[in-house]
């Protein structure tokens, strides 16, 4: 089975552009789960322009569900989710000022580092995520540095989807999804997955295990609402 993790970054994007709590980041997050999300994900960044480092805690205090916090691991960052303990972490190579996730890592390059950052990780129960394109090197790379999972970044799917069309955009991920499994890895995906995407790539790699998806979530629920909007991706990933 695949799980649908919601990531909440624009909910909290909109409550601190007025300020207040309006909307509840905490409230949204159980809603999800009610309506039927597999899990929460969020993605702390160092300025707090989002989800910040109290909202972690409130959160780890009444969800009910799997909790995947991502982010660069800083030294502030790893002692936050060491001290929440997340079911998962996801590691991402993103600068402090980076708007977005926009790129994998480098797993070669940057071996040693992750494969400390991974044990420290597991050490506290938590499962270690890498974020990586869709390579089959980068893939195995995070393989040898331990982790339990990687996530696929699917942007480049994303774009390819309707510039070169479905078969010719999930080629390089299925090779990348091939070789996850091979490795005894795990498998995640996220970025730019949609209501338009999604069902196509479950279908071509039905072992997958968890999609992480949030800005055309919310976006899809200023015009379908929420509930129906999160039913609506389920149906895209059942089995």
């Amino acid at each position: 089975m695949t799980r649908l993790s919601v990531n909440i970054n624009k909910v909290a994007t909109l409550r601190n552009a007025r300020g207040g709590n309006n909307p509840d980041v905490v409230k949204t997050a159980l809603d999800c789960e009610r309506m039927g999300a597999d899990g929460i994900t969020v993605h702390p960044r160092p300025d707090e322009r989002h989800i910040r480092r109290q909202d972690v805690f409130d959160l780890k205090k009444v969800l009910t569900k799997e909790f995947n916090i991502e982010g660069f691991p800083s030294s502030q960052f790893m002692d936050l989710v060491t001290a929440v303990k997340p079911a998962q972490v996801t590691l991402v190579p993103d600068s402090p000022d980076q708007i977005t996730s926009n790129h994998g890592w480098d797993t070669v390059e940057n071996q040693a580092f992750l494969a400390d950052v991974v044990s420290t990780l597991q050490a506290s129960g938590i499962r270690a995520s890498v974020f990586v394109d869709a390579d089959e090197k980068m893939v195995e790379m995070a393989a040898k540095a331990g982790a339990d999972r990687v996530e696929l970044y699917t942007e480049p799917y994303a774009s390819n989807y309707t510039a070169l069309g479905p078969e010719k955009a999930v080629e390089p991920f299925l090779l990348a999804a091939g070789r996850a499994r091979a490795c005894g890895l795990g498998l995640n995906a996220g970025h730019d997955l949609s209501l338009v995407n999604l069902a196509y790539m479950k279908k071509c790699i039905p072992w997958l295990d968890e999609v992480s998806i949030g800005h055309a979530l919310i976006c899809d629920a200023l015009y379908l609402g929420l509930e129906k909007t999160i039913i609506e991706y389920k149906h895209c990933i059942e089995d």
